[in-house]
Parts: C-alpha cells; structure tokens; sequence
C-alpha cells in the first residue's frame, strides 16, 4: 500500500510534498509543478504550498476538492482502490493510485479532511 516516493530533483525531503503530490497527480515533473505552483503563489501574492494556492491550481485544471469525514490515508485506500486522489490533511498531502499511496515516508497513520479528484 505505501510506495516509497521523492521525486524532488535533487533528492531532497524539504517540506515539499505539496509539489511531490500536485506532480504525481497531474502526471507533471517535479520541476515543472513548482514553477506552476510558483507562479500560481505569485498571482494570489501567497506562497506555493499554501492550501489555498495549490487548491486553486488543482481546481483550475479540472479537479474537484471532496470534504470527507476524517479517516487515516491507509483507511482511504482500503476503500478507494481504483483512480488517482491527492489527500490532504490540513498540514501534509499525498498522493493515491489505485489503493496505493506514494510519499516519500509512511504517512498512512496521517488522518485526511478532504481529497482532490477528476472525473475522467
């Protein structure tokens, strides 16, 4: 169920899971997502790992924010073992395909608040 992931470009694990994530999600490099997400920041004069700003970019390419009823992440992919969610907590994010959930340490104790998906 838990994948070991990082693809920060120079290996680093630096409080960047928000571009670890919106990367994996969106099938975009790492590179690519932080100058998106950076940009994004620039346009609402916030940071790109503020919940608002990278809530903004995944709702304008098409995903949708679902509230749900707190549940760990290892919880939610035993139930969702089909498609791709970024799960959010309020304070960390990680990305699920497919009941599996990719981050670059165990976070599947970690209690979600709401996810992100997109209706293909």
């Amino acid at each position: 169920m838990y994948k070991p992931y990082n693809e920060n470009s120079c290996g680093l694990r630096v409080g960047d899971c928000v571009i670890r994530a919106v990367s994996l999600l969106t099938n975009k490099s790492w590179d690519e997502t932080y100058v998106d997400l950076a940009f994004q920041g620039f346009k609402m004069c916030d940071m790109p790992s503020s919940n608002s700003v990278w809530g903004q970019y995944l709702i304008d390419n098409g995903y949708s924010l679902i509230p749900i009823q707190p549940i760990t992440v290892q919880e939610f992919c035993e139930q969702h073992t089909q498609g791709t969610y970024l799960l959010a907590t309020g304070s960390h994010v990680v990305t699920v395909k497919d009941g599996d959930y990719f981050d670059s340490w165990d976070s599947g104790n970690e209690l979600i608040i709401y996810y992100f998906t997109k209706e293909e």
